[in-house]
């Protein structure tokens, strides 16, 4: 199709690289080296990824309390923006200027 595409008109109508029949793009050496590169980065990754640094027993509740401080700190900052408490005497003491008794 492209070929006679490419011979009555003069080239690909639309656009060459997307769509459905698309023009295939030529696999170069550096793509080659690249996917290779890529791979290899890939296989290593999951090397490191398939050996624990901790063993069980050390990463049983390694970062607890870390955790627990960390999550008081969260509290503390959540409660030093809290207003301070009101009493209902507070609100109301303004209907109290005529109590005489």
């Amino acid at each position: 199709m492209f070929l006679t595409l490419a011979l009555l008109r003069k080239g690909i109508s639309g656009k060459q690289w997307i769509g459905k029949y698309r023009r295939p793009r030529p696999i170069t050496w550096q793509m080659k080296r690249n996917m290779l590169k890529h791979l290899e980065r890939e296989a290593e990754n999951e090397y490191w990824i398939s050996r624990p640094y901790m063993t069980v027993e050390q990463e049983h509740s390694h970062a607890a309390e870390r955790r627990a401080q960390a999550w008081l700190k969260i509290k503390e900052s959540k409660f030093a923006n809290f207003p301070q408490h009101k009493h209902i005497t507070d609100h109301l003491s303004h209907l109290r200027i005529t109590k005489t008794w």
